[in-house]
């Protein structure tokens, strides 16, 4: 998690003015920071790997917590996995009605980089930089919902809200 997206999070949770329930982290391994403080608990971080700050071993594309979640939060995932929509889609049936989606990830421009480590991206693993149009798309099962690209970075924020039926 690098300083601007981590930003990026907090601004959108102040904007939001909630204070949060259950939070769930889909790719809560904590590389080189972590959102998990800007929240307070309960908290729930899931990651496919085990690791600094991983509470539950699971696919974020499957995962569902025993409790609807009232935020589900997505750093710096999308772009290292090529089940990104079925990621949001999870994310959006995990929510409680109102409940809301942080998301930041890899833009248009961004290096390549390594889920494992944040280093070099070794052959063979996946990655492939996150579009406006693929978040748009993996976004519409959310009733509402902002995008914005930071060009200096490289990163692509979203904030989607679950409808309230």
């Amino acid at each position: 998690m690098h300083e601007a997206a981590l930003h990026a999070v907090g601004t959108m949770l102040a904007a939001t003015g909630r204070k949060p329930g259950l939070v769930v982290e889909i790719g809560g391994k904590d590389i080189n920071g972590s959102v998990r403080p800007l929240f307070g608990e309960p908290y729930v971080a899931v990651d496919v790997r085990p690791g600094p700050g991983v509470d539950v071993v699971a696919d974020g594309a499957t995962y569902r917590p025993e409790l609807s979640a009232a935020m589900v939060v997505c750093c710096e995932v999308l772009e290292h996995t090529p089940d990104g929509a079925a990621i949001c889609a999870n994310a959006c049936a995990m929510l409680e009605p109102g409940g809301v989606f942080f998301l930041t990830a890899a833009g248009e421009g961004r290096a390549p980089h390594s889920a494992v480590d944040g280093g070099p991206l070794p052959e063979g693993e996946f990655y492939a930089n996150v579009t406006r149009p693929m978040l748009e798309a993996w976004l519409a099962p959310f009733a509402a919902g902002t995008i914005a690209e930071n060009q200096t970075t490289g990163d692509i924020y979203a904030i989607a809200v679950k409808g309230d039926a």
